[in-house]
């Protein structure tokens, strides 16, 4: 059987990995800044992850949700405490994708509307209702476009209060950071607005952390960095560290009813032991505080290399913008000098996401290295 070939592959295996670094079969070391789509938050098979996973998998590694499962609520204790989302409600799933559906459900039922309100160069998801609020038709099936979404530009408030007035509005959805997208950031002052405009019109405002949560961007969410409360909140990738896990956190004001959200895998006793586990290490390792102390180490660096017209982000959610399409580039760092980066639909940006175990020494190399890279470029 073959599998089916929607993935443009670099020719790299990885067999092995470690912290910051991920080994190929000939025991080759590359040193991985992407994280897999920002999904290794406290770095590759580290020894207290690994072990309450094995831990777990000697007890039970998974029931579905028709019983009582202490770790769901040990969970949801954890994110409280270190997000402060003391009085927000925790529902489990298992990826990005199905926390911004289950977002978009619940906010459709709790207004009793459907239309969506994105943005200019979103990504949410590739399934259903979260492909259909991401900017790019290409992944967009006719299935999916009979979902009513509306894309507006970030920082336009009239335009957002032109649309909620309308009265059909049942969510507005937006990364405080966008990932896929290029690292765009809407305005302090429209991030406030989105939040009044919502109340005002009776529309759930959603924040899709899938990307940007757990302490990436040097606040626990990105969001985080202005005093608002969404209604709903996304989270997915770095909150399992590579176990598939997603979750939404759900505010007060919004009741829960038996039937009206359900998953078969969320929530399971060994992606809850994983989460646990992330969360342990960020805690103790203080790794929410590196994110936001290497950023401006990153940005210093950054400024040295007049190639680099812009730089993009927060945190450990980094973006260098050139004047040229990177992908020769990202091509050169992996085979020639053994790096992870990424790439985004802004083809002139190189998106750097590494676990947040990164250290100086891991940005002093990536930038000497592409420093060479881009003089070979040059030539």
């Amino acid at each position: 059987m073959k599998l089916f070939d929607v993935y443009p592959l670099y020719d790299v295996t990885p067999v092995r990995a470690k912290d910051v670094y991920v080994y190929d079969a000939e025991g080759t070391e590359y040193l991985d800044l992407y994280g897999g789509h920002a999904v290794i938050s406290i770095g590759h098979g580290h020894p207290h992850y690994v072990q309450k996973i094995k831990e777990q998998l000697d007890q039970i590694g998974f029931y579905s949700n028709a019983i009582q499962n202490p770790l769901q609520q040990q969970l949801a204790d954890a994110i409280g405490h270190q997000s402060c989302c003391h009085d927000y409600q925790l529902f489990l799933c298992s990826s990005g994708a199905e926390a911004i559906e289950n977002a978009l459900k619940l906010a459709s039922f709790h207004t009793n509307k459907k239309r969506i309100l994105a943005f200019k160069n979103a990504f949410h998801g590739r399934t259903s209702a979260a492909v259909a609020a991401t900017d790019n038709p290409k992944i967009n099936a006719p299935l999916n476009q009979q979902q009513e979404v509306t894309f507006l530009a970030f920082n336009d408030s009239n335009a957002l209060e032109s649309e909620l007035k309308k009265g059909d509005v049942c969510a507005v959805i937006f990364e405080a950071i966008q990932g896929v997208g290029g690292l765009d950031e809407p305005s302090e002052s429209f991030i406030y607005d989105m939040e009044r405009l919502c109340k005002q019109y009776e529309a759930c405002l959603i924040a899709d952390e899938v990307q940007s949560g757990f302490g990436r961007s040097g606040t626990f969410f990105a969001y985080q960095k202005y005093k608002i409360e969404p209604h709903i909140v996304t989270m997915a990738k770095g909150m399992g560290n590579g176990f598939p896990i997603g979750g939404i956190l759900v505010h007060p004001s919004i009741e829960a009813q038996y039937g009206m959200l359900g998953t078969t895998f969320g929530g399971n006793h060994l992606a809850c032991a994983a989460s646990v586990a992330v969360l342990d290490v960020l805690e103790e390792e203080k790794l929410q505080s590196r994110a936001s102390e290497l950023e401006p180490y990153f940005v210093a660096q950054a400024k040295n290399i007049p190639e680099i017209k812009k730089i993009k982000g927060r945190g450990l959610m980094l973006g260098l913008e050139f004047d040229f399409e990177v992908g020769p580039l990202r091509k050169t760092l992996i085979y020639d000098k053994k790096i992870f980066t990424g790439g985004s639909s802004n083809k002139n940006l190189l998106r750097i996401l590494p676990p947040l175990t990164v250290q100086k020494k891991h940005i002093d190399y990536f930038f000497t290295s592409l420093k060479v890279a881009l003089k070979e470029h040059s030539n």
